[in-house]
C-alpha cells in the first residue's frame, strides 16, 4: 500500500518530529521546575542523553513517545501498511537501544525512569511523585 502522503509532504512532517524540548518533555520539566526541582537538560555526559537529570541524585529520566519507542509493540506493529520493513526494523532498534541504555545506566548506578508521552499528558502528578520518591531515595 502506498503512503498517503506526496514524499514532499512526508519528509515534512518527519522532520518536524522533534527530539528535543517535545510537548510531553516540556510538561514534566514545567512541572518539577515549579515545584523547585533542579535539573539537567539532555545531559551528554552519560548514556542515552536523558531528557531530565538529576546528577547528584543519579536520577535519570526519559520522556518516551507511544509511536517511536514502541509502546504496546506486538499489536501496533501490525498497523503498519506501507514501508513495513522500515518501520519495524526502526522502531525494533529503538525499543533495544532503549533496554541497552537502561541497562547501561544502571551499571553505572543511575535511577533510570521513562514515561510514556500520554503517562504524563492523563497522570502528571503520578509521573513528578514517583520521580519525587526516586530523589529522596538516592539522597
Amino acid at each position: 500500500m502506498a503512503d498517503r502522503h506526496s514524499k514532499a509532504q512526508r519528509s515534512k512532517n518527519m522532520k518536524a518530529v522533534k527530539s528535543k524540548d517535545s510537548k510531553i518533555e516540556l510538561l514534566l520539566r514545567k512541572e518539577l521546575w515549579n515545584r523547585g526541582h533542579r535539573y539537567r537538560k539532555h545531559y551528554k555526559k552519560i548514556p542515552g542523553k536523558p531528557d531530565i537529570v538529576f546528577v547528584g541524585k543519579k536520577v535519570a529520566v526519559f520522556c518516551d513517545s507511544e509511536f517511536w519507542h514502541g509502546k504496546n509493540w506486538n499489536e501496533r506493529k501490525k498497523d503498519f501498511k506501507s514501508n513495513k520493513k522500515f518501520w519495524h526494523s526502526k522502531i525494533e532498534r529503538n525499543i533495544e537501544r532503549d533496554k541497552e541504555v537502561n541497562e547501561i545506566l544502571e551499571n553505572l548506578g543511575w535511577t533510570v525512569l521513562r514515561f510514556w508521552g500520554n503517562q504524563i499528558k492523563q497522570d502528571l502528578d503520578r509521573c513528578v511523585s514517583l520521580i519525587e520518591e526516586k530523589l529522596r531515595n538516592n539522597e
